[in-house]
C-alpha cells in the first residue's frame, strides 16, 4: 500500500515537469516570429509619434484659428458701433446759458435762439456750468453733454504744427526791419528780465505795412521758425462771420487758445478785412464785421492782461485801418515793409541766383533794370528766366534770359495785370 501511495507521487511529479516543459516550449516563440513583432511594435510606435505630431499642429492651428476669430469679432462689433455712430442724427453744438434746476436748463443753439430743455442726468452737476459748451439732441434739443475745450475748428487748426523751413536768412533786404521785429516779438518772449530791470511793458505787437509781394508774410515765417512759442495763424477773412456774434467769439477763443498755449505770437494776416474804419452808413453785414472788430479791440487792450502773447498783424491798405487799431498799446510798433532799393534787389536776386544754375550773368545790368520791382517780381522774373531756358533746352540761365523775363514782367506792370476784356485773357 505505501508503494503504491509513494508512485503515484512519482507519477505526478513527472507529469507537472512533462507539463511545465510543454508551457515553457509554448511560451518561447521562434525568433522569426519575434523579431516580427518588433517590428510591427516599431512601426505602430512610429505611426504613433506622427499621430501626436499631427494632434499637435491641429490643436496650434486651432488656437490661431480661434485667436483669429476672436479679432474679427472685436473688429466687427468696432464697425458695427461706428455705423452705429454714423447712422445716428448729428448733435448740434450750443452753450448752457443758465440752469433752473436738475432737470432743466437755458440753451443757446448755435443759430442764437433760445430753448428751455432737459438736462442729462448722468452729467455731473460741477461740469454743467452757464457758459459751456455742450451738445444737443437734434429732435428734443437736450444737452446731451459737456464739450470740455472745444474750440472752434477754425480756431484750433490755426495752431501751425510744423514750422516753415523759412529763416532769417532767406528774408532778404530788410535787414532793418529784421532787427525790428526781433526786439519786438523775440526778446520780450526769450529775455523778459531785461524789460522788467528798465522798468518799461514790453510791445504788445507789431503792424507790417508795405505793398503787397514785398515780405510781410516771409518775415512772420522766418519769425515762426526761429521762435519756440506756439505760433498761431489766422487770415482776417476767417473772421468774418455770417452770424451775429461768431466773429466776436472766435476772436475771443483765438486769445483764449493763444493764452493757455502761451507763449505764443498771433499772427493776423490781412488784417484790413476786419479792421476797416467804422462807418455811419453801413449794411448789417459791415456791422457785424465792425462788432469783430471791437472784440479784437478788447482782447489787444483790454482787462485780461495778455501775458507772454505777442500779435503780429500784416496788411497793404493801412490807410483804410481804423484809427482805435493802429493807437499805441495795441500795436506799438508800426514796420513798414517798402519796395526793396538797390541794396535789396542784388540781395533777394543773389539769393535766388544762389540756387539756380547761370551762366555768365551780370548782376548790376539786372539791378538797374528792376528798379521798382517789389521782392515778389524779383522771384517771378527768376522763374521766368528759367522757364525760357528751360523752353530752349538748355540747362542753365544766361544774362539774355534775364532780360527777356524782365521784359515780359515789366509789360504785365505797365499794363497793369490782365486786360479788361475777357477776350483778350488768354491771347
Amino acid at each position: 500500500m505505501k508503494f503504491i501511495i509513494i508512485m503515484a507521487d512519482f507519477i505526478d511529479d513527472r507529469r507537472q515537469d512533462v507539463l511545465i516543459g510543454m508551457v515553457g516550449e509554448v511560451d518561447t516563440p521562434p525568433k522569426d516570429i519575434k523579431s516580427s513583432n518588433e517590428e510591427e511594435l516599431k512601426k505602430l510606435e512610429d505611426e504613433f509619434r506622427a499621430l501626436q505630431d499631427q494632434t499637435q499642429d491641429l490643436i496650434n492651428e486651432r488656437a490661431h484659428l480661434e485667436s483669429e476669430i476672436r479679432t474679427l469679432k472685436k473688429r466687427a462689433n468696432r464697425l458695427d458701433e461706428e455705423v452705429r455712430s454714423l447712422k445716428s442724427p448729428p448733435l448740434i453744438v450750443g452753450h448752457l446759458e443758465d440752469i433752473l434746476d436738475q432737470e432743466r436748463g437755458i440753451v443757446r443753439s448755435s443759430n442764437g435762439t433760445v430753448f428751455q430743455v432737459g438736462l442729462n442726468q448722468r452729467l455731473s452737476p460741477e461740469v454743467l456750468k452757464p457758459g459751456v459748451r455742450v451738445a444737443l439732441n437734434q429732435d428734443t434739443l437736450a444737452v446731451i453733454e459737456v464739450l470740455h475745450d472745444a474750440w472752434d475748428p477754425m480756431v484750433s487748426g490755426a495752431e501751425m504744427v510744423e514750422r516753415p523751413d523759412i529763416s532769417y536768412d532767406s528774408v532778404a533786404g530788410l535787414d532793418e526791419q529784421k532787427e525790428s521785429v526781433r526786439e519786438a516779438i523775440e526778446l520780450p518772449l526769450n529775455s523778459p528780465e531785461l524789460f522788467r530791470k528798465v522798468g518799461i511793458e514790453p510791445p504788445k505787437g507789431i503792424l507790417l505795412v508795405g505793398p503787397p509781394g514785398c515780405g510781410k508774410t516771409l518775415l512772420a515765417k522766418a519769425v515762426a521758425n526761429h521762435t519756440d512759442a506756439t505760433f498761431i495763424r489766422m487770415v482776417g477773412s476767417e473772421l468774418a462771420q455770417k452770424y451775429i456774434g461768431e466773429g466776436g467769439r472766435m476772436v475771443r477763443e483765438l486769445f483764449s487758445l493763444a493764452k493757455e498755449k502761451a507763449p505764443s505770437i498771433i499772427f493776423l494776416d490781412e488784417i484790413d478785412a476786419i479792421g476797416a474804419k467804422r462807418l455811419d452808413g453801413s449794411t448789417s453785414g459791415d456791422r457785424e464785421v465792425q462788432r469783430t472788430l471791437m472784440q479784437l479791440l478788447a482782447e489787444l487792450d483790454g482787462f485780461d492782461v495778455l501775458e507772454n502773447v505777442k500779435i503780429i498783424a500784416a496788411t497793404n491798405r493801412p490807410d483804410i485801418l481804423d484809427e482805435a487799431l493802429l493807437r499805441p498799446g495795441r500795436f506799438d510798433r508800426v514796420i513798414e515793409i517798402p519796395i526793396p532799393d538797390d541794396v535789396g534787389r542784388k540781395a533777394i536776386l543773389q539769393l535766388n541766383i544762389d540756387k539756380m544754375s547761370t551762366k555768365k550773368i551780370q548782376l548790376k545790368a539786372i539791378i538797374d533794370k528792376t528798379s521798382g520791382f517789389s521782392g515778389a517780381e524779383i522771384k517771378a522774373t527768376c522763374v521766368e528766366a528759367g522757364m525760357i531756358a528751360i523752353r530752349q533746352g538748355r540747362g542753365y540761365i544766361t544774362q539774355d534770359d534775364f532780360l527777356e523775363s524782365i521784359k515780359r514782367i515789366n509789360v504785365k506792370k505797365i499794363n497793369g495785370g490782365l486786360k479788361d476784356s475777357p477776350d483778350s485773357i488768354y491771347n
